[in-house]
């Protein structure tokens, strides 16, 4: 059968992704990927280490990213992605644009982290005011406000799961309930922290439930990564994505039918 009429395969432009060896969410990462970008994605080397701030650093070691990113050299992407916020968030503003720079000069082309990305994102959206929803533990957790104050970002409040494990197999529902338990009158956004934890189809009911920008650590590295490419994430109904969604543009919309439902809350039990 001649099937020269169908003109493809259509040419490709690349993400690289170093993720941390327990990524589990490559489908969620490819959601806000444009057909016309493939993602290319290595993990960092296993190591016996829950999650913390130790692992945070084993994680984001300079010669772990120089070797990731040769792994991914042949497949010639265009611009680097590290999608891990913990990770890149540990060494403070200083340990995250070096760790850029490590990425950048091992691969020859422009770099982004998950914790740089959410500065950047924070900036789209005139954000200086933060609430907080985190897996992680006070420990962790705390060190992420310090970077955030870094930046001249304050934290309005915070919702955390104390987990060291398994952090992406929390269902929305807990998401949905941290997220209401964080974001007060103040807070200018809500952002969700760690890319092991499931936030695509959340994002668009929280911003039409809470009535802010709602960003995550997955969302925001996509964005970040393919601006740099000149090309736009795709996220229906998210604030950071579509300017249309975001308050005083226009009435939030509610988000298409189809997404799940998230349910209201049935009580607290987070700090």
């Amino acid at each position: 059968m001649d099937v020269s009429f169908l003109g493809g395969p259509h040419p490709q432009r690349g993400v690289g992704v170093v993720a941390p060896f327990d990524f589990v969410l490559d489908r969620e990462l490819w959601r806000w990927v444009p057909d016309e970008v493939s993602l290319h994605l290595t993990r960092t080397p296993y190591v016996p280490v829950e999650v913390s701030l130790d692992l945070a650093r084993l994680v984001s070691e300079h010669e772990t990213l120089a070797d990731a990113v040769r792994a991914l050299s042949a497949a010639e992407p265009e611009v680097l992605a590290y999608a891990c916020t913990s990770g890149s968030f540990v060494g403070g503003i200083a340990g995250e644009r070096a760790m850029c720079a490590a990425m950048t000069r091992e691969g020859a082309v422009a770099s982004v982290t998950t914790s740089g990305a959410l500065i950047e994102a924070l900036g789209e959206l005139g954000a200086r005011r933060v609430a907080l929803v985190t897996p992680y533990t006070w420990s962790v957790t705390e060190v992420l406000e310090e970077y955030l104050a870094e930046s001249g970002v304050s934290v309005t409040a915070r919702a955390y799961l104390g987990l060291t494990r398994h952090i992406w197999k929390v269902s929305y529902r807990d998401v949905a309930e941290m997220a209401r338990q964080a974001v007060r009158d103040n807070a200018d956004v809500l952002f969700i922290s760690c890319t092991n934890l499931p936030t695509y189809d959340v994002i668009p009911q929280l911003e039409a439930e809470l009535r802010v920008p709602v960003i995550s650590a997955n969302q925001v590295t996509m964005w970040s990564a393919l601006r740099r490419l000149g090309t736009r994430a795709v996220g229906p109904y998210q604030a950071l994505i579509d300017p249309g969604a975001r308050p005083g543009a226009r009435p939030l919309a509610p988000p298409p039918r189809g997404l799940p439902e998230v349910p209201p809350a049935e009580g607290g039990g987070w700090t």
